[in-house]
């Protein structure tokens, strides 16, 4: 969906810059208006190495430009199918959420800003279990299990040499009960021992931070991805929010540039590794 989307973007301002309509490029690209129109809004349909060449040359394409549009699409081909993703055979994992585990496993750096639980690839099995018996406390047994061991799965991420993760978390998460107090206790002590690792930062930011920026702004995550395969060109950020309307991908420049910015206000705002771990063992003891 994503690189879908960067693809149509590219084309797009391309297309704009010569001054070609939509259904010049069609006839360009030998496929329908209604084809090419769909390209451009990122939505699915056949993409091939000749018709972006004739694209580009069209769009008289600088050599980056061209690289970046046959980059861009030999990563939509091979995505399509995700190589034999492990997921994908999973009937636990809901289809709008497929590319948020994609974005994780292709993922260099991971940062998320929690302020009312753990963050998921932080979490114990039987906290998380907590999590789903509020959220859907009709969920059959073996349903909530095999939700449970896509979580557990998804954890294997941490032993990844190349992935870094970053955890930011309001100090009212350490405190708030799910579970019960023996489930809290388990899922601090977990806490303790994965901000050993080397790869992940785990922070809190306090009740008395003097910028409170991540309670407006609420929950997310920021994916820094690697450059694309062939051309290594830099793929852009992607910030992922779930709301009440259902699961949002933001990769537009703009909008992933004040996330950004609000991270690093979060970065500020938190205590250090050292203080966090002593507030997470504090909690812990009481």
């Amino acid at each position: 969906m994503l690189p879908r989307r960067a693809l149509g973007r590219q084309l797009r301002k391309m297309r704009l810059r010569e001054g070609i309509s939509q259904s010049g490029a069609a006839r360009v690209a030998e496929i329908s208006p209604q084809s090419y129109g769909r390209l451009e809004d990122g939505l699915k349909t056949k993409i091939t190495d000749l018709a972006m060449n004739a694209l580009c040359n069209a769009f008289s394409s600088t050599d980056e430009e061209r690289l970046l549009v046959l980059d861009l699409a030999q990563t939509i081909r091979k995505s399509a199918g995700y190589d034999g993703a492990w997921w994908l055979s999973k009937s636990a994992v809901p289809g709008d959420f497929r590319d948020f585990i994609a974005l994780e496993e292709t993922a260099t750096q991971i940062f998320s800003w929690e302020t009312c639980i753990v963050p998921g690839l932080l979490q114990t099995r039987e906290y998380r279990r907590a999590l789903l018996w509020a959220e859907y406390p009709e969920m059959p047994t073996p349903e909530v299990e095999a939700s449970l061991d896509v979580v557990m799965r998804r954890q294997e991420l941490l032993s990844k040499t190349d992935l870094h993760f970053e955890g930011l978390i309001a100090e009212s998460v350490l405190t708030t009960v799910v579970g019960g107090a023996a489930v809290l206790a388990d899922q601090l002590s977990h806490l303790l021992e994965a901000s050993r690792r080397p790869n992940v930062a785990l922070r809190v930011v306090g009740r008395n931070a003097k910028d409170q920026v991540g309670v407006v702004t609420g929950p997310f995550v920021l994916f820094d991805l690697p450059p694309l395969p062939i051309s290594r060109l830099r793929q852009a950020p992607v910030v992922y929010v779930e709301g009440c309307f259902g699961r949002i991908y933001l990769d537009h420049e703009s909008k992933v540039a004040e996330y950004a910015r609000i991270r690093e206000r979060l970065r500020r705002a938190a205590y250090s590794e050292e203080v966090s771990a002593e507030l997470v063992l504090e909690a812990l003891k009481e």
